[in-house]
Order: structure tokens, then C-alpha cells, then sequence
């Protein structure tokens, strides 16, 4: 499935004046938030033409949130493409997010699309992504519950298939004595870690495609991959403006292999708006190992059929090739002016495997009083070398925006994104993706209203 398509969008947004104190470093909307964007345009699937209505309206008040995500697809005719909800799975999928509380409060429950989730310190899933693409949404769910002393974060990738689910319990021991004020041995945290992925291509080794019967048959298959892990962490200097702490975590691929990884974070809180934190970490990796398993390309990595050739790629049968990977580094930046910009970015590799590296950057300048406002979300996987960051394939996912302001209430502005498309068998299920470019020229109307 090949799909083009372009949009022209009108939008309205409605928001609050109250003040909110934020607790995650890209901030949240305010409460009182709404957004109502509806678009229309042509839309090209299979080498047919069709006209295409969208709308994503989105409201938060309080404590909890809300988006949902209908797409509507008309051939010349006037006919609708009931292709779009065909399964119980695509009515389901209208529901972008509903949410309560926001990230980093103590209990955030948030269920529909999953973007950029890390679990613990990212040894095992990090900046993981249930909907890498349009075509193929699915509404998953993560829970946070922080008790103080102790408290859970957990995933649940797709409600309507079997895929990943993590569990991550932790406890600070020091909390139920008279140290529990230490500002070092106070704040000692112990987790434990479980993840697997259920999905019954989540373990294939190795097999054949059959072009006669048009079916894949492995010939090796560990089943569910299953990751456990221990960490420990620990603050080692809160002043103010600067804390910095050292974390140590384990983790093993059941069947496979292990890896450590040990490193230092930073917390920088400036004087007024200004925040900004580094991460660096040191990968110690044993036998047939990858760190950050479950990454934000995995949906796509765990299995792709190519059905011309027969030949297929996955996650695990990656993993079982490896023989020495050698051991790697993780470094991750980030700076925040609240009603400026923000931009974060990291990037890992294995230090024996040249196609090991992995990039994320996340980007937002939006000045307050300002004119214009660009957005922009990158990831890459399996990277070459310096010449092959920013080049776009198949292993790569983009998202910008450029808008300009042209009155306070009035912004026009054009969206980009290459994703995937995905391609399905006789039976809808998907077994291969295909890079694919999305165009939105968008107008938006921002009303202030205070509820």
C-alpha cells in the first residue's frame, strides 16, 4: 500500500489564562486546554484517489485529557471507503489518548497512542513508540504510581493484539527509617524489571516464505521474548541549580544474553525558565545482546516480509546473529526555555558494530510573542556512519513543522512527515512496511476562552 497525502486543515483552539506548575521538562498544555482540528484533501491509496476528511479534536481540563483521531475516505463517487473500519480494532483506533494527570505527578494512567516512552533508565525500552505509523494505530496503556516510598510504571503495547508489556517495580529502602531526609541514602531506589512481547513474530529465527501458499513458515521460533532487569540508583549532589546521580542496571534477554550499563545524570535547574539535564552512560554488553531492546522503531523492526524475494528481517533473528558486539555508550542531552524552545536529542552505539547506531531528537521553537514556530521529531536506527545520520529510508521516522504567525489568533503553517506505510497479507494482518511521505498545509484559528 502506497499512500500520498495532502490536506489542507482549519483548527481552533481554546485555552485557559490559570497557571499550572509543570513537572516534565517538554511542558504540558495547561488545564483548560481544547483543540478542535478538522482538514480536507485528496488522498492517493493503491494508485486510486480519494477525498479525504480528517478530524483530531483534543480537550484537557483539571486533572484529565483527551484526543481523538477520525480519518474519512471518499472515492469520486461519493462512496465510503469502508476499508478504513473494517475490524473492531479501527473504531478503537479514533481514540488518540485519554489521559489522567500528567507524567511526572504521582499517578499518571494514559491510554492510545504511546510516543517516546522509556521505562526506568531506558536499558530495556526506551523512547518506545506503539504507532509508528498512521495506518496501523494502536491504542496500548502506561501507568505511573509513585507512592514516595515505593511505586510501579508499567506498559501494555496493543489492547487488541498480543505485543510488549513491561511491568517495573521500585522501592527505596531508606524511606522507612530515620534516614529517610538523607538527601543522598534517602533517595536510593532499587527497581526490578520485567518486559515481553507477545506478538507471535517477536521470536522467529529463521524460516522460509512459501510463494506457492503465500505463507511464512519458521523454522526456528523462541517464542515471546522475555527481558529481566535489576537497577540501582542513587543522588550524589542536589544543590539547587545542579543535581547529579549515578545509576548501575542489569539486564537479561532470556535465551540470549546480558548486558550492564552504569552512568551519571545531571539535572541543571537555572535561575527562572532555564532547565536542561545530560546523561552519559557506559554499555557493558555479554554474548548475544542489544540495549534498549524495545526502541522507538521496534514495531517496525520485529518482523518485515519481503514477499517478492522471501526473504525477511526481525529483531530476533538480528539478535541471534550477533557474536561480539562489543560493549557501547548512550549520551543524551537536553535544554528547555519555557515559552522558547526546547530541543533534546540522544544517541548510542555499539563499539564493534558500525550499523549499531541509533538517534533521537525531539525539537520545539515557539517564542511566545513570536512570528513563527518549527517543530521537529527525528528518529534514525542502525546508522552507518556521520554521512548516514540524516539520510531517509526505511529506517527512519521525521516529523516537522513550520508555522507562521500571521495574526495573533490566526497561524498558518506546513507539516511533514515520513513514516511508514504498512503492507498486509490475505488474512490483514501486517507483514512488511514501506516508507511513506505525508504533506499538510494547515490553517489554524486560536480563540482564548477560560473554563
Amino acid at each position: 500500500m502506497k499512500n500520498i497525502l495532502i490536506f489542507l486543515a482549519f483548527s481552533v483552539s481554546l485555552w485557559s489564562q490559570s497557571n499550572s506548575n509543570t513537572s516534565t521538562f517538554r511542558d504540558y498544555p495547561l488545564p483548560g486546554n481544547g483543540t478542535f482540528t478538522g482538514g480536507f484533501g485528496l488522498n492517493w491509496i493503491d494508485g486510486k484517489l480519494f477525498y479525504a476528511f480528517h478530524l483530531t479534536p483534543e480537550i484537557s481540563f483539571d486533572n484529565w485529557g483527551a484526543g481523538l483521531d477520525l480519518q474519512f475516505n471518499f472515492d469520486q463517487r461519493g462512496i465510503f471507503r469502508k476499508n478504513d473500519y473494517s475490524q473492531f480494532s479501527d473504531y478503537l483506533s479514533i481514540i488518540r489518548y485519554v489521559r489522567y494527570g500528567q507524567e511526572n505527578d504521582p499517578l499518571f494512567v494514559k491510554v492510545g497512542a504511546l510516543d517516546y516512552y522509556t521505562l526506568g533508565h531506558g536499558s530495556i525500552i526506551n523512547n518506545y513508540m506503539n504507532s509508528p505509523t498512521f495506518d496501523a494505530r494502536k491504542i496500548g496503556m502506561i501507568t505511573k504510581v509513585d507512592y514516595g516510598k515505593f511505586g510501579l510504571e508499567s506498559i501494555y503495547s496493543n489492547f487488541l493484539q498480543a505485543g510488549l508489556v513491561a511491568f517495573r517495580g521500585y522501592y527505596r529502602p531508606f524511606q522507612f527509617t530515620p534516614k529517610a531526609n538523607d538527601p543522598i541514602i534517602g533517595g536510593l531506589e532499587i527497581g526490578g524489571t520485567f518486559a515481553t512481547d507477545f506478538n507471535d513474530k517477536a521470536g522467529i529465527i529463521s524460516g522460509r516464505y512459501d510463494k506457492i501458499s503465500r505463507a511464512f513458515n519458521s523454522t526456528f521460533d523462541d517464542g515471546s521474548m522475555k527481558i529481566v532487569g535489576l537497577d540501582v540508583g542513587v543522588p550524589l549532589f542536589n544543590a539547587g541549580l545542579l543535581g547529579v546521580s549515578f545509576y548501575t542496571d542489569y539486564s537479561k534477554i532470556i535465551n540470549f544474553g546480558s548486558g550492564l550499563a552504569s552512568g551519571f545524570k545531571f539535572d541543571i535547574n537555572a535561575i527562572g525558565d532555564i532547565r536542561g539535564y545530560a546523561k552519559f552512560e557506559r554499555r557493558f554488553n555479554f554474548g548475544k545482546y542489544l540495549p534498549s531492546y524495545f526502541n522507538s522503531l521496534y514495531e517496525i523492526q520485529r518482523f518485515q516480509l519481503d514477499t517478492v524475494s522471501g526473504n525477511f528481517t526481525g529483531k530476533a533473528s538480528t539478535l541471534d546473529s550477533l557474536n561480539n558486539p562489543g560493549n557501547g555508550y548512550f549520551m543524551e542531552l537536553g535544554l528547555n526555555v519555557v515559552r522558547l524552545f526546547y530541543i533534546s536529542g540522544s544517541y548510542q552505539r555499539l563499539d564493534n558494530d558500525p550499523n549499531s547506531g541509533i538517534l533521537h531528537i525531539g525539537s520545539e521553537l515557539n517564542p511566545e510573542n513570536g512570528l513563527f514556530f518549527v517543530k521537529v521529531g527525528y528518529d534514525k536506527i542502525n546508522i552507518h556512519g556521520e554521512n548516514d545520520l540524516f539520510k531517509l529510508d526505511n529506517r527512519s521516522y521525521l516529523y516537522a513543522e513550520y508555522g507562521y504567525k500571521l495574526t495573533p489568533y490566526i497561524t498558518f503553517s506546513v507539516l511533514y512527515n515520513w513514516t511508514f506505510a504498512p503492507i498486509r497479507d490475505s488474512d490483514d494482518n501486517v507483514i512488511n512496511y514501506i516508507s511513506q511521505k505525508r504533506v499538510e498545509p494547515r490553517i489554524s484559528l486560536i480563540l482564548p476562552m477560560k473554563f
